[in-house]
């Protein structure tokens, strides 16, 4: 598979290249906006890696013009300066898979890399491979999503976070254990999921059922209200 690397250091991209050629990975480099969207029109990597602090068009520019392209779902990852928090919520919110910030671990990023091209190109259809719910189908094989009739492009992430909802109907996941099941992250920053909603209910407009149960989570429908304990469970009775 091909990665571009687009960072205007050539230090970062050095390290990142070498890191990612060991995992079998075909790297292309790239270091200013004009060069990297070159390489984004070509349509002819799997994933992109893109600094948000490259000169113009910077990382996020260039995410949001791919996501309106003719090649919207290419995933992405960003890279943000370390303590930028705005920089990460708008890099999700044009449209990125992932983010990592800097200085990072090329470890780290090499397998966050890896995690989202599993996701991106998974190796088998998974077992009930259509969901249907509400009037949205979800094809798990091809990777595809029709909401009223309508097919709706989303990224790699917003895609298995909707499919994962709609496995688990009306059942609450709260934002920790949303970004361990979907994301594969035993941390990270809870502020991912939200805005990875936000997306969703965006694009899927009134076929969304996704409900927000506060101070718990999130459901798809309404959820299932919590159980009260037996008078057993209460005092702990066998």
């Amino acid at each position: 598979m091909r990665i571009l690397v687009a960072d205007d250091d050539p230090v970062v991209r050095e390290v990142v290249r070498r890191y990612l050629e060991r995992d079998g990975l075909e790297v292309v480099e790239t270091a200013d906006g004009p060069a990297t969207a070159a390489v984004l029109a070509r349509n002819d990597i799997d994933l992109a890696v893109l600094d948000v602090m490259m000169p113009a068009p910077d990382g996020i520019e260039l995410t949001r013009a791919v996501r309106a392209g003719a090649h919207p779902q290419t995933p992405i990852i960003l890279l943000t300066a370390l303590g930028e928090e705005d920089d990460r919520v708008i890099g999700l919110q044009a449209g990125a898979d992932d983010y990592v910030t800097k200085p990072f671990s090329p470890r780290e990023l090499a397998l966050r890399v890896a995690s989202v091209l599993r996701r991106a190109h998974p190796p088998q259809p998974v077992a009930e491979e259509v969901l249907r719910a509400d009037g949205i189908e979800v094809n798990r094989a091809a990777r595809t999503v029709v909401a009223a009739g309508m097919p709706v492009e989303l990224t790699a992430r917003e895609f298995d976070l909707l499919a994962f909802l709609l496995a688990h109907p009306r059942r609450v996941f709260s934002r920790q254990e949303l970004l361990a099941e979907v994301w594969g992250w035993n941390f990270g920053d809870l502020s991912t999921v939200t805005v990875h909603v936000k997306r969703l209910r965006a694009k899927l407009g009134a076929a969304h059922r996704i409900e927000t149960v506060w101070g718990r989570g999130y459901a798809w429908g309404r959820a299932e209200p919590e159980r009260e304990p037996t008078a057993e469970e209460a005092t702990g009775a066998d």
